[in-house]
């Protein structure tokens, strides 16, 4: 019995004493580990750490504790930014998720999904800072160079009863009053037969048709039992000619809406000149009419819509990111969407569930672990994005657009060492929940 005791007690022992060598780390290892802990240390820990240091000092070396986090905290162009930067966390990485996954789940449907979803990919092989320019020019005011203001005047235009002049004013004052509206009306009155003549001035550069463009004004023919006349650019190009005759050279101005009044100022019937200038109303019955040029001929011509201002910049900003964005979101939820149970949709569709159905409650709960990943990871762009911040916002709007990094990046390019650690050391504090919610996430094998 003692003999047994003894044997089992030196087992132990003898395992005991064993296991300290089972422990030890393979040295191999470190040829491993070192040049990666070398590269962390350099790349990362260090360059964090001096951060902070560098904080707590002024640009002359002075140690002033944490007055720099205060002072940041005070400038308008900090509080903006962060502003900004919520609005951004807010807005991109959800609409950009979402998009993704309806992307995915149609994507999963349709027959040439491959060549879709590369289509839609295909923004990720852009560099942020080419499809910054990319869309500073879609989005300029100048309809002439931005594809977006281009389409809305081109609408505006079409709907439009009018051309537009602005600025145009009657030669002869005496003949025709221009109303506080900018309409144009007639002093004296026309008889069916008579033919009007409507010499404009005045009008803006800008909007006069170009020499090429231009066709030569004439004199309106007479009409039995009808008004009719011209609207013309009294003024040709090099001077010359008679003030209220129409000259070789003088421009008809089509597009033109005249109304013709009767005594009481009703309107009897409404036309457009062609362009040449000249209009007529037929089958008019009595005399002393009236003739005016509406308003809407000389309201200011469209222009579309400053996007790049300040109060659009940032939602122009955040749709340039999801353009580039969505193709990521749509291939990772389309990995995800190839490893859900089918069984599952099949049965809710057996049960009667329409696809709507399907979708949010068998489709969505499968996908979330991987939603949740692409949504984090996001984020954790979004927190730190510069190109775009940085490229598209011309200068009256690069305030109003400003985020965190930029910020950060002016100030380093200022030479204020201080505050640009300080703004570096807030972006790693935003960033750094998010990221460990992602390694949260990886450990759980999501």
């Amino acid at each position: 019995m003692s003999t047994d005791t003894g044997v089992a007690t030196r087992e132990k022992k003898s395992n005991y004493e064993a296991q300290p060598s089972r422990k030890k780390i393979n040295p191999m290892l470190w040829w491993f580990l070192g040049p990666a802990i070398l590269i962390l240390i350099v790349m990362i820990i260090y360059p964090a750490g001096y951060s902070v240091v560098r904080s707590m000092f002024d640009n002359q070396g002075n140690f002033i504790g944490l007055e720099t986090y205060q002072r940041m905290f005070s400038l308008s162009s900090t509080k903006q930014a962060i502003q900004n930067n919520l609005l951004w966390v807010v807005a991109a990485p959800l609409i950009t998720t979402t998009l993704g996954l309806i992307l995915a789940v149609l994507m999963d449907k349709i027959r040439w999904k491959t060549a879709f979803r590369l289509i839609i990919f295909m923004p990720m092989a852009i560099s942020m800072l080419a499809a910054g320019i990319i869309f500073r020019s879609i989005f300029q005011q100048n309809p002439n160079i931005g594809f977006a203001n281009a389409a809305i005047v081109a609408v505006q235009q079409l709907v439009g009863d009018s051309a537009q002049y602005p600025g145009a004013r009657p030669r002869d004052v005496e003949a025709f009053t221009q109303e506080a509206d900018n309409s144009i009306v007639s002093n004296q009155s026309i008889d069916a037969g008579e033919v009007a003549a409507l010499p404009l001035v005045g009008i803006r550069q800008d909007a006069v048709p170009a020499p090429e463009d231009q066709t030569q004004a004439v004199t309106a023919e007479a009409v039995d039992g009808g008004v009719s006349g011209t609207v013309w650019l009294d003024f040709a190009r090099g001077g010359g000619g008679e003030s209220g005759v129409i000259d070789e050279g003088e421009a008809g101005l089509g597009g033109m809406e005249v109304e013709l009044l009767d005594t009481s100022g009703n309107v009897v019937d409404a036309t457009h000149t062609d362009d040449d200038g000249t209009f007529r109303f037929d089958g008019v019955e009595g005399d002393s009419f009236t003739l005016r040029l509406t308003a809407a001929n000389f309201a200011k011509a469209p222009t579309g819509v400053d996007w790049l201002g300040p109060s659009l910049i940032t939602p122009v900003m955040i749709v340039a990111f999801i353009w580039i964005w969505a193709g990521f979101a749509m291939v990772m939820i389309g990995a995800g969407l190839s490893a859900v149970d089918r069984s599952l949709m099949e049965a809710a569709r057996v049960d009667g569930a329409n696809e709507w159905q399907v979708f949010r409650h068998v489709t969505v709960p499968q996908l979330l672990p991987t939603v949740t990943v692409v949504l984090v990871t996001l984020t954790i762009n979004v927190l730190k994005i510069f190109d775009l911040v940085y490229v598209i916002p011309p200068g009256q709007s690069k305030e109003a657009g400003t985020v965190v990094a930029v910020e950060m990046w002016k100030q380093f390019g200022n030479y204020n060492y201080s505050m640009g650690s300080a703004l570096a050391i807030l972006l790693v504090l935003m960033v750094l929940p998010f990221m460990l919610w992602q390694v949260r996430n990886f450990r759980k094998g999501n």
